[in-house]
């Protein structure tokens, strides 16, 4: 039934060698690995503008500045990226960037800073496209956390299925998104053109405003900059394109930063010309959607489109976070089924870590994830500084052909992504100060997982000075309960081994019963040594195991193994299990983890 149900939702198990049919094209991965940056043109442009309606309406103007910074900081990303690409096209990102060129460390705050950050992408986007649907109807208001855990469990399913089935699906709301905002631009900008928008709602450029400080400007160049979140998404996600694979993800992410760049400030140019105010019941986009068009059609459209992409930005998390988790587990900072794909080829280990981890915040805050986006965003720039710095060490060490212009490049995009990483800090401290918390233990317990693998490695690893000691027999202890058909399977399996060396052991809770068991074993089992252990306390496996200390030692000494076999009933039914006590299961759970001795189940199947 389990079986059947997976083949529903995910599909038949794939071959190894269809991997090839998983790749991504470009128009595709455009959808699926730009959602995230795409969607942010729904809240970064409101961003800029929260900031500046402190000082008043007179001061949107700055907006068209710190926009230009934030497309010079797109623009220095986007080609420090595309570099990156070519530099390391085995994917990974900031975190192959930074510990190749800034150490384990610096690699590690890069690689754990965007695992968080791409649980906070699921969780944040999702919640917020969720909370699009439910101001459209209000009576869904009380279902948005389940509404949004299901929205969660879709995309999962989705991801689950592979990479192309999911990219064939979500590739259309994406893109019908982009036509809906291209529209909105379009006759937005028409209608200034041909002078169907008064001049008088906006405050010429340069107007001096009073209260304006270069503090205030940052702090709305640092909120502006949120739009640049997910940016980094392609450059962790190389394996998963068509080969040439660099070639393509470089072309991909240069369509990225074209549509990115005109959509921001599309949005910024039409919120500063109409005099748009932000409002905590209207978005900034609905307000100028219903400016530009009024309530029709393509006001519903725009909206529709808008809280789509919202979800579905959280897809580009469920694209990165696998591929980044493979090259984190590949260098052993974190447990190696991440390595592991799955039935449809992908790494389904991270989709389902990623899915369970954002469930949770979404339980956790209620659906109500607001607090996190500047946790969200900093968890962005901190890689990003990182990424910058380490390619700039990269191209200062090595001096390739054209390194100047590259140096320059990256120094810019260290820069300012430093700047707003600070001023987020400085601005938001109260919502992001658990990155200095998290942060840290994520590193220490990255540490502590590769010493642990180190330790594995080394204690396995065959040595020509520390040769073992060949084994010179097999004492064989068997546990019994009674003499039955069970028992006398695992003698006769227990003979094949070693016949001369075998003890049956039988814990009895009453001195009557023990004679009677003695008497009925010497007529049954004669040639098969047998102990009888006296339990006060009921207890089956402390005299067991204390026996079984015994006989290991002194079996140590000769160089003898000790096995201890057990015997177990299989029922033919599964249920049929909770009528019987585990006696066999607990035995050897509770020796499975003592050294030097080897457990072996002997199981016999009921019929009926």
């Amino acid at each position: 039934m389990v079986s059947l149900l997976k083949k529903i939702l995910i599909g038949r198990p794939l071959k190894s060698n269809e991997l090839g049919e998983q790749k991504l094209i470009k128009t595709k991965a455009l959808a699926i690995l730009s959602s995230d940056a795409l969607s942010s043109v729904a809240y970064g442009p409101e961003q800029i503008l929260i900031v500046l309606v402190t000082i008043g309406a007179a001061a949107f103007w700055y907006s068209i500045p710190i926009a230009i910074g934030v497309l010079i900081l797109l623009t220095a990303l986007i080609l420090s990226y595309k570099q990156i690409i070519f530099a390391y096209p085995h994917g990974g990102g900031a975190y192959v960037v930074s510990k190749s060129n800034l150490g384990i460390n610096a690699g590690l705050i890069a690689g754990g800073s965007l695992l968080v950050d791409y649980i906070l992408t699921v969780a944040v986007s999702v919640s917020a496209g969720t909370d699009a649907i439910t101001s459209a109807f209000p009576a869904l208001h009380s279902y948005k956390v389940l509404i949004a855990i299901v929205f969660v469990l879709f995309i999962t399913i989705l991801n689950l299925r592979g990479v192309t089935e999911s990219a064939s699906i979500l590739a259309y709301p994406v893109y019908l998104f982009v036509l809906a905002i291209f529209i909105l631009i379009g006759v937005g900008v028409f209608r200034i053109a041909t002078g169907g928008v008064s001049p008088d709602l906006h405050t010429p450029v340069g107007t001096p405003v009073a209260g304006v400080s270069l503090f205030i400007l940052l702090r709305a160049f640092a909120s502006g900059s949120s739009a640049l979140t997910g940016v980094e998404a392609i450059s962790n996600a190389i394996p998963n394109f068509k080969d040439p694979a660099p070639n393509n993800a470089a072309k991909t992410l240069m369509a990225m930063g074209g549509l990115l760049a005109i959509l921001f400030s599309g949005i910024i140019y039409l919120a500063y010309y109409y005099g748009i105010s932000p409002s905590e019941k209207v978005t900034v986009v609905s307000q100028i959607a219903e400016s530009v068009f009024g309530r029709n059609f393509m006001y519903f459209f725009i909206q529709g489109t808008t809280a789509l992409i919202l979800i579905l930005a959280a897809n580009t998390g469920y694209s990165a976070f696998p591929l980044l988790a493979v090259n984190l587990a590949k260098d052993k900072f974190i447990p190696r089924m991440f390595t592991v794909r799955g039935d449809r080829l992908g790494y389904s280990n991270g989709i389902i870590f990623l899915a369970t981890f954002s469930i949770i915040l979404i339980i956790a805050f209620e659906g109500r994830t607001e607090h996190l986006i500047p946790l969200y965003a900093v968890g962005v720039f901190l890689p990003f500084t990182l990424s910058q710095s380490g390619m700039m060490v990269k191209w200062i060490r090595e001096k390739p052909e054209g390194w100047v212009i590259k140096l320059v490049i990256n120094t810019t995009g260290a820069a300012i992504s430093f700047i707003v990483t600070i001023m987020f800090f400085l601005t938001k401290f109260a919502h992001i100060w658990p990155i200095l918390v998290f942060l840290p233990f994520i590193i220490y317990l990255f540490h502590r997982i590769k010493k642990h693998y180190d330790s594995v490695g080394e204690q396995l690893r065959i040595s020509p000075a520390e040769s073992i000691l060949p084994i010179e027999g097999n004492v064989i202890i068997v546990p019994v309960a009674g003499i039955t058909k069970v028992v006398e399977n695992s003698l006769n399996y227990a003979k094949s081994l070693s016949p001369d060396q075998i003890i049956a052991v039988y814990v009895s809770f009453e001195r009557e019963d023990e004679k009677k068991f003695e008497e009925k074993w010497n007529k049954w089992q004669p040639d098969v040594r047998l102990v009888t252990l006296q339990s006060y306390y009921r207890s089956i496996i402390t005299p067991l195991t204390k026996f079984i200390d015994i006989v290991e030692h002194k079996a140590s000494e000769a160089n003898y193994q000790v096995t201890v076999i057990i015997p177990q009933f299989i029922p033919k039914k599964g249920w049929h299990h909770i009528l019987h006590n585990q006696s066999s299961l607990l035995i050897r759970s509770y020796l499975l983890f003592r050294r030097d001795i080897i457990i072996t189940t002997v199981p016999f199947h009921l019929k009926k």
